[in-house]
């Protein structure tokens, strides 16, 4: 199969993308990644792109054309005009591709104007296009503080409608999408639900011999939708209780809300959260052994609880416990498969109660890893899913719903 995939982020930025388009290849199709400049998540264009240098490139058999854009930088302007840019500069580019694609498939992040150029494509190829939803929209804008009376959210509200519209079939990474689908975008949409795995380097962590330390692992982007500030007040909450001064808080990641967190833990003096910056992908399997459990939390929204975050498929498969501050999806998760403890989103105070009671019972550590593992196993496998993605594509791909 001859595939274009549409996405504004892709290697040497870290996302899933890059692996199943590489395993793609590796099975046989072909795949060209129409794609932006490599910015995510330091808001700064990676100096290996600019000037026009390396706009066209082939990644592990990956074909990539590159459209220019607006580094994110930092605030809401900055970001929502790195947003705009990519939308407009690669549907300029979507003019001048060739159309020789069985199929065309967004992998669709925020924001969903990444798949503009893909509603170009579509026009002139005369192709299916499939969109593999992983954030949904607007509800991701409104996660940021925008109230759905606003203005911005109905404009907004109106564009992802029409834009997922567009889409002849959707995967869902998550199992409620279909429900915002039907109950707030009003669109009937064959959805089909297809959870992402982890990637294979997190099925080899070590078991972690108990120690003093407690090591609670936070790994990902630290956005405003992550709701990391909830972690660093449980921390600070915990911080000078005598029989949990070995509980040691690690963050590990970049994002918007990075230095507003730093700040945040200075301010309320949480010196047992430690900040560790961006890594490689390649790198994280050395953190992840060092966490006796994971930590996942989000902000609390309704629609947004719809969302089962990607790290918490690599917490699953690395076989650690995991403690939540989360609602939906996560939390049913969780308890479906009792492979650790959560609370509801953004409460602080029940998150560190959760932790001490975790903290307490170190006997069901143990325990709760294998269930993890477990669940990694039976619901995000990586040997089942690029079957079933194949599958769909072609489908897709014939006009098959």
């Amino acid at each position: 199969m001859k595939l274009l995939v549409v996405c504004q982020y892709f290697h040497p930025e870290q996302f899933r993308v890059n692996d199943i388009c590489f395993e793609l290849v590796r099975r046989g199709h072909e795949v060209t990644v129409l794609t932006g400049l490599p910015n995510y998540p330091q808001g700064v264009v990676d100096a290996h792109y600019r000037r026009f240098r390396n706009r066209r490139e082939t990644v592990e058999g990956v074909r990539v054309v590159r459209s220019w854009l607006l580094g994110r930088g930092k605030g809401a302007l900055r970001l929502a005009l790195n947003y705009l840019s990519f939308a407009l500069s690669s549907a300029w580019k979507a003019l001048f591709m060739k159309t020789d694609f069985d199929l065309i498939l967004v992998y669709q992040l925020s924001p969903v104007t990444m798949a503009l150029p893909a509603i170009l494509m579509k026009r002139r190829a005369k192709k299916p296009l499939a969109l593999y939803c992983f954030d949904l929209w607007p509800e991701s804008v409104a996660s940021a503080g925008f109230s759905n009376d606003s203005a911005l959210y109905r404009v907004l509200l109106r564009l992802s409608r029409w834009i997922y519209s567009k889409a002849d079939t959707v995967f869902a990474s998550s199992l409620l999408f279909e429900r915002y689908f039907r109950e707030t975008l009003l669109l009937d949409l064959p959805v089909v639900h297809l959870p992402i795995y982890a990637e294979a380097l997190f099925d080899e962590i070590p078991p972690k011999t108990p120690g003093e330390t407690l090591d609670l692992l936070f790994a990902g982007n630290v956005g405003e939708m992550q709701s990391v500030d909830t972690i660093i007040r449980a921390a600070a909450e915990l911080k000078d209780e005598s029989d949990l001064a070995s509980v040691r808080f690690h963050i590990v990641g970049d994002g918007s809300a990075l230095e507003r967190c730093r700040e945040l833990a200075a301010a309320l003096g949480a010196e047992n959260v430690l900040f560790h910056g961006q890594h490689p992908v390649e790198e994280m399997p050395r953190f992840y052994a060092q966490a006796d459990a994971f930590l996942v939390t989000l902000k609390k929204n309704e629609a947004i609880s719809y969302t089962l975050p990607g790290k918490v498929q690599s917490y699953l498969a690395a076989g650690r416990p995991i403690i939540g501050a989360i609602d939906g999806e996560t939390r049913a998760l969780f308890e479906r498969f009792d492979c650790g403890l959560c609370v509801p989103a953004e409460d602080w105070r029940a998150l560190a109660d959760a932790i001490r009671r975790f903290a307490a019972d170190r006997g069901a550590h143990a325990t709760m890893g294998r269930n993890a593992r477990k669940c990694s196993e039976e619901q995000f496998s990586r040997d089942r899913f690029f079957p079933r993605l194949e599958e769909l594509l072609e489908d897709a791909a014939r006009g098959d719903r």
